[in-house]
């Protein structure tokens, strides 16, 4: 089950530096006498005047495009078409790997400037740097020109094993070098981080629910076990969802055996129910879940098959409300129609989709509305109708008809009206804004250690001075200076992401975050 994104950082684009088109007529199943049916008959008749008959030369293609989409738009907001050009990116996504070279890259002042290679990646060890700009890909120009990111990608990705030539700028040594890089499969972790928070606290983070995410899971909550781990935080904030069995295979890992987790059913009346199986790995410790308005679908069912069941405490704000089930399905030229075929129902029974018959404009800008009740900043502004009342194993009262409702509510960080901020600094402008100043003087960031590099980032305002210039020149219009402390911290998080590794990144996030902080301080 996948969903479409409500929010996603645009520094993930360059994260996937690997670095929706149906031809003629929809395949549609069925007989193919079109005279039982005189709507697709007429659908088709009138795709073959336009061919045919109009004054002017057009793309059919792009027309039934829009057909297909306009379709799909009356029925409910994530039944989607995926053309055949976007395919692939999906498909890699949440497949949990693609093969490339391995680096993390945007393109700056016209040139593919690496913002890091990726760990124990095909450019690692072919010996690429942070702030080498590519030029060249075999003999294709990458520099000085517009190229299109499909093209752009198209030149680094390649099969398994084979290779590209490239030719390299390296600024910190002002020279220019050629070398092979040998394509290679390159991870896309579901998984952002799993650590301890304190000797017996861990944390483990989950961006989607991908093909490789139980796997990257189940590794993590292990090694955390072996650490001391006896109580758990599982962070799904802005996790848009993705494959619905993994997320049941998460929650098997807390639930114990014949625990429902979820309930699905279709139009038929059709019922499908997932139970937990043998003894899971953490059924017992403390767990904590977190949530916000953008933890969707699959975090919703993990969320929902947790809180119902009593097994842990969800913290946060309320979810985005997703209780619709996807199955993608092919159209037979490399597109697909990602179509609702049933809705499911956590344990207590509660459908915890929000109401959409106002148009997918208004039910994706749901935000906006929680924002203006003053819901992001008390608890007691969230609106929960006596009708959907439902009850937990333990006799709990927990709500349905739009989202997962927390346990314990943590406002979004900072005051009533800088919102963006959190966005902003969490957005590719500021990883794009810490690799211009490393830019300048790579070679002294370097040689730091990890608290050196704090030091020289918390003892001044310089940087905080110039990002405030950096984003006003992007046409951006903010007052920052009322929140200069957790601006400073997240961009000392990002020049620590770039000169060390995710871990250093998080260390410094999830000191001062407000749902770690209400757990922690909570015990």
């Amino acid at each position: 089950m996948k969903i479409k994104r409500i929010y996603l950082p645009m520094l993930i684009a360059a994260t996937l530096a690997v670095g929706f088109l149906i031809g003629g007529y929809l395949n549609f199943s069925g007989p193919k006498d079109f005279t039982a049916n005189t709507n697709r008959s007429k659908l088709n008749k009138l795709m073959e005047l336009i061919e045919n008959e109009y004054v002017d030369d057009v793309n059919a293609d792009s027309i039934v495009d829009l057909t297909v989409n306009g379709i799909l738009e009356k029925l409910d907001p994530h039944s989607v078409y995926i053309a055949k050009s976007e395919m692939e990116q999906v498909t890699q996504s949440m497949k949990g790997d693609f093969v490339g070279i391995g680096v993390n890259f945007y393109m700056y002042k016209d040139s593919v400037a690496i913002i890091k290679p990726i760990a124990n990646g095909p450019s690692e060890k072919a010996g690429l740097k942070a702030g080498d700009r590519i030029l060249f890909a075999d003999r294709t120009k990458l520099f000085g020109r517009k190229l299109p990111s499909d093209s752009l990608f198209a030149k680094l990705k390649g099969e398994e094993g084979s290779k590209v030539n490239l030719t390299v700028y390296r600024r910190s040594e002002n020279r220019k070098f050629k070398v092979n890089v040998t394509r290679g499969v390159v991870p896309i972790k579901s998984v952002d981080i799993a650590t301890m928070l304190d000797a017996k606290t861990g944390y483990i983070k989950i961006n989607r629910f991908a093909e490789t995410t139980y796997k990257e899971f189940h590794a993590g909550l292990l090694n955390l076990k072996k650490q001391g781990m006896t109580e758990l935080i599982v962070d799904l904030r802005e996790n848009g969802g993705g494959y619905m069995e993994i997320a049941a295979q998460i929650a098997d890992e807390f639930l114990k055996k014949k625990e429902l987790i979820v309930e699905v059913k279709n139009k038929k009346g059709n019922i499908d129910k997932t139970f937990a199986s043998e003894k899971g790995n953490f059924e017992n410790g403390k767990l904590y879940v977190l949530i916000n308005e953008n933890s969707a679908s699959a975090s919703e069912i993990l969320a929902g098959a947790i809180q119902d069941n009593d097994r842990g405490t969800i913290v946060g704000r309320r979810s985005f409300g997703k209780g619709l089930v996807q199955k993608e399905m092919p159209l037979g030229d490399g597109s697909a129609v990602r179509l609702t075929v049933a809705r499911y129902y956590t344990p207590s029974g509660r459908s915890i989709q929000k109401p959409y018959d106002h148009g997918t404009e208004e039910y994706f800008s749901d935000f906006e509305k929680r924002f203006i009740s003053g819901e992001l900043f008390a608890a007691d502004s969230i609106k929960v109708a006596d009708s959907l009342k439902f009850k937990t194993k333990k006799g709990r009262v927990v709500y349905g008809g739009g989202g997962i409702i927390p346990d314990i509510f943590v406002p979004i960080e900072g005051s009533h009206g800088d919102e963006a901020l959190s966005m902003l600094m969490q957005s590719g402008i500021a990883g794009y804004f810490v690799f211009e100043q490393l830019d300048k003087d790579r070679k002294s960031f370097q040689l730091l250690t990890f608290s050196q590099m704090l030091n020289k980032l918390n003892n001044t305002d310089a940087y905080f001075n110039n990002f405030k210039n950096y984003i006003a020149t992007s046409g951006l219009i903010l007052n920052l200076e009322g929140s200069k402390e957790r601006v400073k911290r997240y961009l000392a998080a990002e020049f620590a992401r770039q000169l060390f590794d995710e871990n250093k990144y998080f260390q410094i996030v999830l000191k001062e975050d407000p749902m770690v902080k209400r757990v922690l301080n909570k015990k």
